[in-house]
C-alpha cells in the first residue's frame, strides 16, 4: 500500500540534547548524575502524569522543585539550565515541510501541556504539520494504541498507509503492531535514508 502519511516524534528526534554538561552541572550541584537529574524530571509518577494531562506543567515542575527542595522562584532557572543542552534540527524540520506537498505529516509526541505553545511561539515550526498530537491534550501517551489510532484518523490514513518516526523501540513496536511502518531513530541520516527507501518502494 502506498505510503500517504509520515508521523514524528519529538524528544530525541526534533529536538535533541545535544549537549548534557547543563544536566550534568547540575547534578553536581545536587550530588546526583545526569542519568538521575533526568529521572527526577522525566522518568517518575508526576511526570507521567503531566503527560496525561492529569497535572500542568507548572505543577510538575514544582514537584521537581520539591523533590530537590529548591524555592519555588527559582523554577524558570532550573528549567532554562536543565534544558540548555537541547537544540531543535531545523534542518530535520525543514525536510518535513518538504514533503507536505505530497504527504500529509504528524507530530505525535508525549509531553506535557506546554509543548504546543513551545512550538508555535518560540520553536516556530507548527507550520510542518497537518497534525499535532500531544498527549497531555487528550489523556493518552505512547505506547497505547489509542493515541497513534487517533493520528491516524486526524490525518485519515489507514495504518499501512503510515510510517511513525520515534527514538524508542517500545513507541515504535505498538507502533508496527497495528500495521504502521517503523522507523527506530538514532542518527539522523540513517533514519531519513531508510524513510526514503520506503517512501520510494525500495
Amino acid at each position: 500500500m502506498t505510503i500517504r502519511a509520515i508521523i514524528f516524534d519529538l524528544g530525541g528526534v526534533l529536538v535533541r540534547t545535544e549537549d548534557r554538561a547543563p544536566r550534568t552541572e547540575l547534578g553536581v550541584r545536587f550530588g546526583k548524575s545526569c542519568e538521575e537529574m533526568e529521572q527526577v524530571v522525566f522518568r517518575n509518577r508526576s511526570s507521567m502524569q503531566a503527560s496525561l494531562g492529569k497535572i500542568t506543567a507548572k505543577e510538575h515542575l514544582l514537584n521537581v522543585m520539591r523533590v530537590l527542595d529548591l524555592p519555588e522562584n527559582e523554577v524558570e532557572s532550573f528549567y532554562a539550565q536543565f534544558f540548555g543542552g537541547d537544540k531543535v534540527d531545523y534542518a530535520l524540520i525543514d525536510y518535513i515541510r518538504s514533503l507536505r506537498p505530497v504527504y500529509k505529516t504528524a507530530l505525535l509526541s508525549n509531553a506535557w501541556d506546554d509543548l504546543r505553545q513551545m512550538i508555535v511561539d518560540v520553536w516556530k515550526f507548527d507550520d510542518a504539520f497537518d497534525h499535532m498530537t500531544i498527549s497531555a491534550e487528550i489523556g493518552v501517551a505512547k505506547p497505547m494504541a489509542a493515541i497513534y489510532e487517533l493520528t491516524l484518523e486526524k490525518l485519515g490514513v489507514a495504518p499501512e498507509e503510515s510510517v511513525f518516526v520515534d527514538d524508542f523501540i517500545e513507541n515504535i513496536e505498538a507502533a508496527r503492531a497495528l500495521g504502521m511502518h517503523g522507523i527506530h531513530f538514532k542518527e539522523p541520516e540513517k533514519a531519513l535514508a531508510t524513510l526514503e527507501q520506503m517512501l520510494n518502494g525500495a
